[in-house]
């Protein structure tokens, strides 16, 4: 049986710890004008009610509710929309760059 008392994995306090944080363990900022979103398990603030359900999803997923759970669900659809978005649009300015200057060196050489 593991002592109680040992310092595990993630324990910042433990002497060699060189384990990275969890993914939420980001420090997150609010502006002072906005109205800020605020984990009731951790406390942290987030600017977006969006933001808030994707880190109770991945930080306190364990003890979601069914509403929180389908909130969670709702923002990473959305999150998962918005990356798919931005991939797209990363892939035509890249096509668009590589023609762009394959055009330009066929006319200026």
């Amino acid at each position: 049986m593991p002592d109680s008392t040992a310092p595990t994995a993630l324990d910042s306090t433990a002497p060699d710890s060189t384990a990275r944080p969890p993914r939420t363990a980001v420090e997150t900022e609010v502006p002072p004008a906005r109205k800020a979103h605020r984990c009731k398990r951790c406390g942290r603030p987030f600017a977006r009610a969006e933001s808030l359900a994707l880190h109770r999803g991945l930080a306190h997923g364990h003890d979601l509710g069914p509403a929180e759970q389908e909130a969670y669900a709702d923002a990473l659809d959305d999150e998962r929309a918005d990356l798919r978005r931005f991939r797209i649009v990363a892939l035509g300015a890249l096509v668009l760059l590589y023609f762009g200057l394959l055009f330009a060196y066929a006319v200026f050489a």
